[in-house]
């Protein structure tokens, strides 16, 4: 973190450099080959040791995210696909299974986990572009940060209708970031609407002693394949999100080259009264995800009943993700909120 009056800091790093954006900055960007050309991207590097790519066709939703140079988010095999190429209904009502990489994918607005009613795995929100309105670095604020904000629109002129604003922020220097969503009904009549946020870690923060926990609690110890010991995949396992803000982690302990991490996702109870745990330890896949939700998961693997929003209501949300090392011992330094 930057320390003193921040027009001091402000002044000082003007002297030392001759663009303070070479210390923090939100750069624009395009990709340009393969299945995920033409995306636009605004890489997040907050000189604290955090950086990410918040993908603006992709929902405003988090491609790559790096700690201290450390990948953290698995990636599907296919990369990062673009919208033009995504049909959420192929495959049987699954088609986001040939979409879902990077560290965060928004699961909603009509529905999330399995195919229901006609509706696909995750609905229909994954991938829709966002009108981004703004980005860039604050200097100026208390305390320094580096945001983005724009807005998603799901909409049927026969059926349910939502509009998305998400703001996500990360101060200059810290390690944290945070996510912030209002979703209103903009349709004429009161809707039920569902959001997920499948958060997913891949190697090297999923390997050997990876350990998942909820409000303090042991919910999921990942083991990575290995030679003759091929695991498949089980169901995801929902929780009732128990404090009025919750607490989940991931830890990995240090292993050979890589430092050891861990990631704490904290929400509002209220607004997000579940959190999912998922994981599949294939060999080419082993990831695991933490998944803060708005509604329960029926024994089936369909989603139990939402929440209900009346034509111009609001529902608010605002998660934080915050990283830091661990050392051999497992001990590290405090997670803040900066």
């Amino acid at each position: 973190m930057i320390p003193g009056p921040v027009p001091n800091v402000r002044a000082r790093l003007s002297e030392l450099t001759g663009d303070r954006r070479q210390l923090a900055a939100v750069r624009c960007m395009t990709l340009d080959d393969g299945p995920a050309r033409g995306q636009r991207v605004l890489a997040f590097s907050t000189g604290g040791g955090l950086d990410f790519w918040v993908l603006a066709d992709r929902t405003m939703d988090i491609g790559p995210l790096w700690f201290h140079g450390m990948p953290v988010a698995w990636q599907h095999p296919a990369g990062t696909l673009t919208p033009q190429l995504h049909d959420p209904r192929s495959d049987g009502g699954t088609g986001v299974g040939r979409a879902l990489t990077g560290f965060l994918l928004t699961g909603g607005l009509d529905n999330v986990r399995q195919p229901r009613d006609g509706m696909p795995l995750h609905g229909t929100l994954p991938l829709t572009p966002a009108r981004v309105t703004s980005h860039g670095e604050d200097w100026n604020a208390s305390m320094p940060v580096l945001f983005a904000e724009g807005e998603i629109v799901s909409a049927h002129l026969g059926g349910p209708s939502f509009s998305l604003t998400r703001r996500i922020e990360a101060a200059i220097g810290g390690t944290t970031l945070h996510l912030t969503d209002c979703v209103e009904n903009i349709g004429p009549e009161s809707a039920a609407f569902r959001i997920l946020y499948h958060t997913n870690f891949g190697f090297p923060a999923v390997g050997d002693g990876t350990k998942l926990t909820l409000n303090g609690a042991d919910v999921l110890m990942h083991e990575p394949p290995s030679e003759g010991r091929y695991a498949d995949q089980g169901p995801a396992r929902s929780f009732p999100a128990g404090a009025d803000r919750f607490r989940a982690t991931l830890e990995r302990p240090a292993a050979g080259q890589w430092r050891g991490l861990s990631v704490a996702v904290e929400g509002d109870r209220q607004a997000l009264p579940f959190v999912q745990f998922w994981s599949d330890p294939r060999p080419r896949r082993n990831i695991v995800a933490i998944e803060p939700v708005n509604c329960d998961r029926n024994p089936d693997g369909t989603s139990a009943d939402g929440m209900t929003l009346a034509p111009g209501e609001n529902w608010t949300s605002t998660l934080s993700y915050s990283f830091a090392s661990l050392d051999a011992e497992g001990k590290g330094a405090a997670h803040g909120n900066r």
